[in-house]
């Protein structure tokens, strides 16, 4: 057991707002319960969830800390009772139900994960949140094979720049859609086949023109409001489609006539509150899976900025300013 502090700075959400609500404070340190390790952070992933809870929109669930932050990178310090897959001074990259932005973070054992050989400890806290989340959802719930075609909205995203790497070394055939020439650009060199700019194409009409009339097998989307039913244009018959958000708001009113003749499969998840048990399973699946791919440098994090800790606030404006590509990471003890 390490000396340890009794108390640790973290970002917290001073009432529900802008940016300027992430106050740095003082919070004692978290102590492991059953099961649980104890990670002293080095960096820590901004994610979109993250904004949400900042205005109020996405509680943490029963039981998670209240603080933001549900990816970091660090070093084991401390195990709790029973916690036996990880030793003290492991360097391991970890899902967190909340509390990523601090000093230190408690998670359960089994969403913890080695850093991939290679990869710096801010480059390991971009990988949880969107590895895990387009792991279950592209292959787990959509079933996503080689030599289908795939569709992920927002290819520049943290959760687009990883899908379109999983999907092409997956053997997939890989379409996104990206708001400029320069993200176009960004996208293409990562792998994928097909760059549509939003701006200037109607998406599902291009994504028609391109397969001749068949559509994708697999969309992954993010958006919601009116690309339900786009999604539906755009998708081949027998196709599958999954929705992880809502950024553009909810579609009370779509015709499911077309989700009837073309016989798809439109399903949709949400990852925080799911049991530790499942995230433990996606965990497994990514190192022997993904991990290896990480380590022999096929795919990997693609990252945006790092800010200090202490502006976390600066991160999420550039998070809500959507110019970024790739990950956006707070360094804490890096």
């Amino acid at each position: 057991m390490q000396n340890l502090p009794d108390s640790m700075s973290a970002v917290a959400i001073s009432e529900p707002g802008g940016p300027e609500v992430l106050k740095l404070e003082e919070r004692p340190l978290p102590e492991p319960g059953p099961g649980e390790i104890l990670i002293r952070v080095a960096a820590a992933g901004v994610n979109r969830p993250d904004v949400l809870q900042r205005k109020g929109a996405y509680p943490p669930p029963k039981g998670a800390s209240d603080l933001p932050g549900l990816e970091v990178s660090g070093e084991v310090v401390a195990l709790g009772a029973g916690a036996d897959r990880h030793r003290i001074g492991d360097k391991v990259a970890a899902l967190c139900p909340g509390g990523g932005y601090a000093e230190y973070c408690k998670v359960p054992q089994g969403h913890a994960l080695p850093v991939p050989v290679g990869l710096s400890m801010t480059e390991a806290a971009a990988l949880p949140e969107t590895f895990f989340t387009v792991w279950t959802n592209v292959f787990d719930r959509c079933g996503l094979k080689s030599g289908e075609r795939f569709l992920v909205h927002g290819g520049t995203s943290g959760i687009g720049t990883t899908a379109i790497q999983l999907a092409k070394a997956f053997g997939a055939e890989v379409f996104t859609t990206v708001g400029s020439a320069e993200k176009a650009e960004a996208v293409r060199k990562l792998g994928a086949d097909h760059a549509i700019n939003y701006r200037e194409q109607v998406f599902e009409k291009a994504v028609l023109e391109l397969t001749g009339g068949e559509g994708v097998d697999v969309i992954l989307d993010m958006v919601g409001g009116d690309y339900v039913e786009r999604n539906w244009k755009a998708a081949a018959v027998e196709g599958r489609i999954c929705q992880i958000a809502t950024l553009n708001g909810i579609s009370e009113n779509v015709n499911f006539s077309r989700l009837m003749v073309k016989r798809l499969t439109h399903t949709g998840s949400t990852l925080r509150p799911r049991s530790d048990a499942f995230k433990t399973a996606i965990a497994e699946s990514l190192k022997e899976k993904v991990w290896p791919l990480i380590e022999s440098d096929k795919i990997g994090p693609v990252m945006d900025s790092t800010f200090p800790l202490g502006e976390a606030a600066e991160a999420h404006r550039r998070m809500e300013s959507s110019g970024h590509i790739g990950k956006i990471v707070l360094t804490v003890g890096a």
